[in-house]
């Protein structure tokens, strides 16, 4: 029987309502073609080629990364000059300059002999006598500006209540000290007797002051007869009591009266080799003066450049020893060149 040409183009199973037959691959390309099951099987690796080097673990990490990979080493490179840059700077800020580089940066200013026995009925620390020529042109020494000074000149004291334990071991001397105050002085601008008295005591008190050295100690009493007195006056009386040669507001230890004399002028206004740094500067003139007290009457120069100024210098007048040897040129201060830091301290290292 002959049949249409649709007819012709189903099958018999399609015409009778068969099932369609289930497929056993899927209609797509095959992701593993190396086991596709069509074909002879072929190898899991293709043999290397004759003649082609591999890429080495550098290769392949410079064909990753591309123009980074290159970069590294040159970031590396800047680091590492970088650190040693800053090393390097650090070092050198660190050390003091110093005229033949000075082997003692780390060692203690020097404060000199401390003398035998009583100092005597005489001044020290005052302003250096002269001989008349010193240079006039040096203003280091000079008072700086700064708020009034009292100036009622009685040239009497009065005490300033207060004790303290001793400090220090004072295996040579115990010295016990009052702290006065001239009497009719206003010390209101500067914070008031008390205020005088306490930077006295925690001064003397400091590690880095005289009882450093386990042969001084101190005890600050309010009756009785002391080692010294500490007291504050006004510039009319230390001009009296310390001298005046030389035109410049100084404190000192005058041993005839048995007082360290310190004077308002310098308390209120401090130095120009301090900076303006006053707290500073009254540290300084309190272990200065109590320094000739306990026995160190030399003055001392600076003696390294860049260095600490020993706290024996004569620092209200300078810290360069060019200065004071101007002002005093037959003293012991020699005009070398040197010059040093201020310095409040005699341990200031502790």
């Amino acid at each position: 029987m002959d049949r249409s040409p649709g007819d012709r183009r189903r099958s018999p199973q399609r015409l009778a309502g068969a099932p369609r037959p289930e497929r056993t691959q899927p209609l797509r390309a095959s992701w593993d073609p190396i086991h596709s099951g069509s074909g002879r099987p072929r190898s899991a690796e293709r043999p290397p080629r004759q003649g082609v080097r591999r890429r080495t673990v550098l290769g392949r990490f410079v064909a990753s990364y591309g123009w980074r990979a290159h970069a590294i080493p040159v970031l590396v490179v800047a680091t590492a000059l970088t650190i040693f840059g800053v090393a390097t700077t650090s070092t050198a800020s660190d050390k003091p300059a110093s005229a033949a580089g000075s082997a003692a940066a780390n060692e203690e200013p020097a404060l000199g002999a401390l003398s035998t026995g009583k100092v005597g009925s005489t001044i020290v620390g005052a302003p250096p006598v002269g001989d008349g020529s010193f240079d006039a042109s040096v203003a280091s020494g000079v008072l700086p500006t700064g708020g009034p000074i009292p100036d009622v000149s009685t040239k009497t004291w009065h005490v300033i209540p207060g004790t303290t334990p001793q400090v220090g071991t004072g295996t040579q001397a115990v010295s016990t000290y009052t702290v006065d105050v001239e009497d009719g002085m206003d010390t209101s601008s500067f914070g008031g007797e008390e205020s005088f008295a306490r930077m006295v005591d925690e001064t003397l008190g400091n590690p880095k002051s005289w009882t450093h050295d386990p042969r001084f100690a101190f005890r600050r009493i309010n009756t009785g007869q002391p080692s010294f007195r500490i007291s504050l006056s006004t510039p009319t009386t230390a001009r009296d009591v310390c001298g005046y040669t030389i035109k410049l507001d100084v404190s000192c230890y005058n041993s005839g009266i048995g007082r360290v004399v310190i004077n308002a002028a310098r308390w209120i206004r401090g130095a120009t080799a301090f900076q303006g740094d006053i707290g500073s500067y009254r540290q300084y003139a309190i272990n200065h003066e109590v320094g000739h007290g306990i026995g160190f009457a030399q003055h001392q120069p600076c003696g390294s450049n860049g260095g600490l100024a020993p706290v024996m210098m004569q620092q209200t007048l300078s810290t360069v020893n060019n200065d004071i040897a101007a002002l005093d040129p037959g003293g012991v201060v020699p005009a070398n060149g040197l010059t040093c830091r201020f310095n409040a301290w005699p341990f200031p290292r502790g």
